[in-house]
């Protein structure tokens, strides 16, 4: 085990990456920020003041040949990940991405193959694995599955509306005056023409969240078998036959945030709410109804939580993987099935 501080570059700067990312890392106390690559070099500089970093560089290479990093955290486009992670992960070292994997499933192929190859790792940011409140509800799940004491899981239901995801998360965050820059993308989708291809992208854009935080509940693999036409639920079941249902903003609102969980047994369910993507310092919370066994009455539990969000904690949780060699919450291969799972709704949706 690393006992030294796991040393970090950052490779993108801007709106994500700093509140979702920067300002989390630079307080993890087994993590060190040692320097930046952002090509908006205003932003850089006043980025790097702002952080305490010595080290700023317009070119990522220059950065991963200059400094002896452990780990890459690139809050980049995803449409260029392709182009860009493939050739982070061919300096051997693990990155951190934003989800989704990628544009398409066969640039995700490609990054899967790169990192193979580098005999490298990635984790992709699916941030609502790290909230506590999740991690609390999938170590209960595995409890309950292993005891038996509510039956078997029967059901998954996610329900994430649209709303006000970024909750005031951008106050601090640090602009410089800067030109845009145009950069790169990846190549569209070969089986798909521009306007599915777009739809295609803002759903997995959007939700693609739920997408993966439902493999994660259910704890194994699951398929699509109905979308409806006006694009407010997709229909799965799992491989052991759980049934699971996706709700996409059946409404909306505009200063709250709704989204939730709803995970049932035969004998009690758990409910999982989980706050603003950028909410600071908030945890979700968690809900569990028991029937009662043996006599004793039904239970309503509601577990105490630690004051840590989500972005937080998935920093921690990725510095531990680094620091300890361990595998990340989401790799590639797992965030390569909800690209499959994306292009199978649209299929269903508006292709039948």
């Amino acid at each position: 085990m690393c006992e030294k501080k796991v040393r970090i570059g950052f490779v993108g700067v801007g709106m994500m990456g700093q509140n979702a990312h920067l300002r989390n890392y630079v307080t993890v106390p087994d993590c060190e920020v040692v320097a930046i690559a952002e090509v908006h070099k205003d932003t850089a500089h006043k980025v790097a003041a702002a952080y305490g970093i010595n080290k700023v560089y317009v070119d990522y290479k220059e950065m991963l040949q200059n400094e002896q990093l452990d780990a890459v955290v690139a809050s980049q486009p995803f449409r260029r990940h392709g182009i860009l992670v493939t050739d982070l992960l061919s300096y051997g070292i693990p990155v951190f991405t934003e989800k989704p994997l990628a544009g398409s499933i066969a640039v995700g192929e490609k990054i899967l193959e790169a990192a193979k190859k580098q005999d490298s790792w990635m984790m992709i940011g699916y941030h609502k694995r790290s909230d506590p409140a999740t991690m609390f509800v999938k170590d209960e799940i595995k409890r309950l599955e292993e005891t038996g004491e509510l039956g078997k899981m029967t059901y998954v239901r996610l329900l994430m509306p649209e709303g006000n995801w970024v909750a005031n998360g951008n106050l601090w965050q640090v602009k410089g005056n800067d030109s845009p820059v145009e950069f790169q993308c990846d190549p569209l989708a070969t089986d798909m023409d521009q306007k599915t291809y777009d739809l295609y992208i803002s759903f997995v854009n959007y939700y693609i969240h739920q997408v993966n935080l439902m493999r994660h509940l259910l704890g194994e693999a699951y398929r699509l078998n109905y979308a409806d036409r006006s694009g407010v639920i997709l229909v799965g079941e799992s491989d052991s036959g759980k049934s699971c249902v996706i709700e996409m903003s059946p409404y909306q609102t505009s200063q709250d945030w709704q989204e939730s969980a709803f995970v049932c047994f035969e004998r009690g369910w758990i409910k999982l709410e989980l706050p603003a993507p950028l909410s600071i310092n908030r945890p979700g919370k968690v809900t569990m109804f028991r029937e009662g066994v043996n006599g004793q009455p039904p239970q309503f539990i509601e577990p105490v939580l630690p004051m840590i969000h989500a972005m937080r904690q998935q920093a921690i949780n990725f510095t531990e993987a680094v620091k300890n060699n361990t595998a990340p919450l989401c790799g590639v291969e797992e965030a390569l099935e909800d690209l499959k799972i994306a292009r199978e709704y649209i299929r269903l949706r508006y292709e039948r």
